[in-house]
């Protein structure tokens, strides 16, 4: 496994909408072990394809429960919404309060080419909703009411 560099907000590939695998290869297991390794080492909770600059509709999430790995994620069901601080490995030092649904069920390809639902809820289903938004291009600091340099205590 290989721990790749992140890209950083201005980059051009977080602002395309990634492309969905068609086949899981060697190739894409590889991506997923070194998105993995990469996330671990910058002591993040997600990471998507896109933040390693491959435009793929790949992402990872750890919340400290396990690992999730999931090729062509989809958030098909949520409901609640509430508003907490999100930072990024894309926009280093910076923090912003997001709304984002309390509850989400997602549903994807695990790296055995399986169809998977994740069902989360609070900084689980946050972490999801984040790393799926990486897909379309779009970054946190997009979505927040209020963006700052360091969290709110």
């Amino acid at each position: 496994m290989s721990v790749l560099d992140i890209r950083r907000a201005g980059d051009p590939v977080l602002k395309e909408i990634a492309k969905p695998v068609p086949k899981i290869t060697k190739q894409i297991k590889t991506l997923i072990d070194n998105m993995t390794e990469t996330m671990r080492e910058a002591d993040g909770v997600g990471l998507a394809a896109p933040q390693i600059g491959f435009s793929l509709r790949v992402i990872v999430v750890d919340i400290g429960e396990g690992l999730i790995e999931l090729i062509n994620p989809e958030i098909v069901e949520s409901e609640g919404c509430e508003v907490a601080t999100e930072g990024c490995l894309s926009v280093p030092g910076m923090y912003g309060d997001v709304e984002r649904f309390t509850q989400v069920l997602v549903k994807g390809l695990d790296r055995h080419g399986e169809l998977v639902s994740i069902a989360g809820n609070g900084l689980l289903a946050r972490a999801l909703q984040h790393e799926i938004d990486h897909l379309e291009g779009v970054l946190f600091i997009e979505r927040a009411q209020s963006i700052f340099r360091e969290p709110k205590e």
